[in-house]
This record gives structure tokens, C-alpha cells and sequence, in this order.
């Protein structure tokens, strides 16, 4: 298993006087994925969750559903690529699209054919105050980022409390670590919030809708397209959420005002 954290000699300055110094930053690995003994893709990771990115991947593009069409997955000795076999045979996609940002992924599922979330019986309402407190829970869950920096986390809740969270180089990876820790843990609540520190951009939204989770929370800014699939596909989009404020964007009958005590 590779180390997701890499020793590293640096020369810091402060005020104009340098001192040579050690640490660690996050490692960014390519690993590939082969499904049924076919390699697919490669990805640019921390080579960390390495099966449940795979997993989670192959769902949120569709396709498969559940964990039963997994037969096995597992890291090759040398970590730099997984081995996926389904149940079925599945055809390799002709093209990928590459998405959006820094160590940006890829994607066969184009976003305006994206159906809309399957389930509606999973509605959930929060109030302002539990949205500050899952970004506060957010940042808590930050291992990697406490450590290294320049690093990514997103999370499950319930509403209530993080029920799982995945930290990767790229944004993109950690809803898919996020979905196959879903399947391959068997955690679905039946009400879904993200929370994470990317951008939402129309691939994020993409995996959002897919995870049918109805609310999404993110640190920085949404794109033009994430908002406008948000409101298409009924999700509540939050952006620049902090522990005291944040930006709602689409569906904003979900999240309840506190009703202040008189003086």
C-alpha cells in the first residue's frame, strides 16, 4: 500500500531569513482501473480507498447499482492499479469527457442526460444552524488536510451527524470514495446531505444526483451549470459555507430560518 503522505525537505523564509526544514505534503499517484481485465481509465489520486473510489466511480457513472454486481476488487501489489470484476459484462465507454478543474476527472455520463434522482422519499429540511455545524464537522474531519494541506474532503451526513467522509488530491474522487464506501459499508441514510470543500461544478452536481442526495454543501463557489442542473433536478446547492454564513442558490424551501427569542 502507498504512503499518502510524502516526507519532503524544504527551505522555508520568514521576514527575509530562511531556515532549511522538513515535512510532508500529499501524494498524487496515477492509478488505473481495470474492469473485468480491461483497463478503463487512470486516475490522478491519493492512493488512499483506493477499491471504494473504483466502486464508487463505476456507480456514479452508472454503471452498476449495487454491490452485488461486484465480484472483486483489489489493489495490485504495486498500488497503481485496481482490478474490478462485475458479475456481467459491461462495455468500456467509446470516449470520456474530461471535467472540470485541477486533477480534473472523467466522465462518459453527459450531464443534460442525467435522469433525475430515483428516490423522492428521502426529503430533509435544516435549519441554517445544523448547516454551519456539518461545515464545522467537515472541517473537524480533515486528517490529510491537518497534516499536509492541498488536499480535498467531502462527507455524508444525515442531517445530524458525518456519517462518512473521503479526502483526496482531486475534488472529483472523493464523492466517488464517498459512494463506494456507501455501497461496499451498506450506508444509505435515508436523508442525504453532502458536504465538501470543492467546487460544485456540473460533474459534482452530477455525482450529487446520482448518490440521490437532495442538499450539497460546498466551502467555495458553485458553477453557472451546477445551479442551473441543481434547480432542473430538485437539489438545494449551497456555497460558500463557513461556520457562520454561506450562499443559497436553488431550492431554498429546505432550509429553515431559527426563529429569534425576544429580548
Amino acid at each position: 500500500m502507498i504512503e499518502p503522505r510524502q516526507a519532503i525537505e524544504y527551505i522555508q523564509f520568514e521576514t527575509s531569513r530562511k531556515k532549511e526544514t522538513t515535512g510532508s505534503t500529499i501524494r498524487e499517484t496515477p492509478v488505473a482501473l481495470t474492469v473485468n481485465g480491461q483497463v478503463w481509465t487512470t486516475f490522478m489520486c491519493t492512493p488512499v480507498h483506493l477499491e471504494a473510489l473504483m466502486i464508487g466511480f463505476l456507480y456514479n457513472e452508472g454503471v452498476l447499482n449495487s454491490i452485488e454486481e461486484v465480484a472483486d476488487a483489489r489493489v495490485c501489489e504495486h498500488g497503481d492499479n485496481v482490478d474490478v470484476w462485475l458479475t456481467r459484462e459491461v462495455q468500456k465507454p467509446l470516449s470520456w469527457t474530461r471535467t472540470s478543474g485541477c486533477t480534473g476527472g472523467v466522465t462518459a455520463v453527459a450531464s443534460i442526460d442525467q435522469p433525475q434522482p430515483a428516490s423522492r422519499s428521502n426529503e430533509i429540511s435544516l435549519t441554517a444552524g445544523q448547516v454551519h455545524h456539518l461545515v464545522e464537522m467537515l472541517f473537524e474531519s480533515q486528517e490529510l488536510y491537518r497534516e499536509t494541506g492541498g488536499v480535498h474532503t467531502s462527507a455524508l451526513s444525515d442531517g445530524e451527524k458525518i456519517l462518512l467522509s473521503a479526502e483526496d488530491i482531486g475534488r472529483h474522487n472523493t464523492l466517488d470514495k464517498l459512494a463506494g464506501m456507501c455501497l461496499m459499508k451498506d450506508i444509505w441514510p435515508a436523508q442525504r446531505v453532502l458536504v465538501s470543500t470543492g467546487r460544485i461544478s456540473s460533474e459534482m452536481l452530477q455525482k450529487t444526483a446520482r448518490m440521490d442526495a437532495r442538499i450539497i454543501a460546498s466551502r467555495t463557489s458553485p458553477s453557472s451549470l451546477s445551479i442551473e442542473l441543481a434547480e432542473a433536478w430538485g437539489i438545494t446547492l449551497i456555497g460558500y459555507a463557513r461556520r457562520t454564513r454561506f450562499n443559497l442558490y436553488t431550492h431554498p424551501e429546505r432550509i429553515l430560518v431559527e426563529e429569534t427569542q425576544p429580548s
